[in-house]
């Protein structure tokens, strides 16, 4: 297998250290995604919500809590209290 390169390793390294970051930003997209899903569609987005805050190591019983709600404001508000803004 080929070595690294150093610009490849460092590409690697920023992901890394900015993963939470990167995962707050793609929740956010979601909570818009969901703003705008009916039906089938939005069962979809919130499996992925479900998946993103999973990631995020919040708690099951509020994950479970805010898709019983089905409400794309107390989503955005966790996402604002996960960013530190809340």
């Amino acid at each position: 297998m080929k070595e690294r390169s150093s610009y490849q390793q460092n590409i690697i390294k920023n992901y890394y250290k900015n993963r939470a970051a990167i995962s707050h930003q793609r929740l956010s997209e979601l909570v818009t995604e969901l703003y705008l899903a009916e039906g089938k569609k939005r069962t979809a987005v919130w499996k992925r919500i479900r998946t993103a805050l999973e990631n995020l190591e919040v708690k099951p019983q509020r994950i479970e809590h805010l898709e019983q709600q089905d409400s794309p404001e107390l989503v955005a508000k966790l996402v604002e209290e996960l960013m530190g803004n809340g």
